[in-house]
């Protein structure tokens, strides 16, 4: 189906519920990149695995012909939106999402994203905004492999990232899920605004449009979407996906499945 018929779903339901996946990322096509590869292997070896969002950042941004392709869907997905009472779920790393102009309090990101950090064992005073002086910073770590293995070796090196919290004195981390302590402080507040937003989908014509989501975190955006499909009579569940295109039995007769990778979908091609 395409995204012009998707559209005249939208323009008719009550409400629109989103979720932004894995193929916001481009994962498939940074794996083509040896750089890219040899950089994620000596993360994750450290263990400092919350670096490996802002390395998949820095690598397609490298790319712009994919970061302006994302940028493009995404844009035309907002728009598409403008006027609808909608909400969007992002469990993509990917930095993009937080600067396209959704509806204010209409994106919830539980994974964590870019724009925050954290003091490593979760202290609470330790949760604090990035500074685009931080960003950039970061982003310099991964311009060469001597730069990167220093920080991941060096602990001063660290401090110098993101400062070091106030209560326990331990170098700041981003903000994500892949911290070995997560602080979910961090979207807390704007969950539980999208939790009381879902509640009153109930019984509303409701359109559920689920676009690149994979296996990364079925239990966060998969998993649920398709509960809330199977439980709202009056909703029509759409799954784009190159890959995991796949509809549950039990949604056979509302869902709608869709072979195509998103951001090529949204974009038309």
């Amino acid at each position: 189906m395409t995204f012009e018929l998707i559209c005249e779903k939208i323009k008719v339901a009550d409400m629109v519920l989103v979720s932004l996946g894995e193929e916001f990322d481009t994962i498939k096509a940074l794996k083509e990149d040896t750089a890219y590869l040899e950089a994620t292997e000596k993360i994750s070896g450290s263990g400092k695995t919350w670096l490996l969002p802002a390395c998949e950042a820095y690598f397609r941004q490298k790319n712009k012909t994919v970061e302006e392709s994302i940028r493009s869907a995404l844009d035309t997905l907002a728009k598409t939106l403008e006027g609808k009472n909608y909400f969007v779920l992002s469990v993509s790393g990917n930095p993009v999402i937080e600067e396209i102009q959704w509806k204010e309090g209409r994106l919830v990101s539980p994974c964590g994203s870019l724009t925050r950090k954290q003091c490593p064992e979760r202290c609470g005073e330790g949760l604090q905004e990035i500074s685009e002086a931080e960003r950039e910073h970061l982003e310099e770590i991964f311009e060469n492999t001597d730069d990167l293995v220093k920080f991941l070796k060096n602990e001063s090196v660290n401090e110098a990232l993101f400062g070091t919290c106030p209560n326990c004195g331990k170098p700041l981390i981003c903000n994500n899920v892949y911290a070995e302590k997560y602080d979910e402080k961090g979207y807390l507040p704007m969950w539980q605004l999208y939790t009381k937003w879902l509640q009153g989908t109930l019984n509303r014509k409701l359109v559920i449009l689920e676009l690149g989501v994979g296996m990364r975190f079925p239990s966060v955006a998969r998993w649920p979407f398709e509960k809330i499909a199977f439980f709202n009579k009056k909703a029509e569940f759409i799954r784009v996906n190159g890959t995991l295109y796949q509809m549950s039995e039990e949604l056979a007769d509302k869902g709608i499945s869709v072979a195509q990778n998103a951001v090529s979908w949204l974009q038309g091609k």
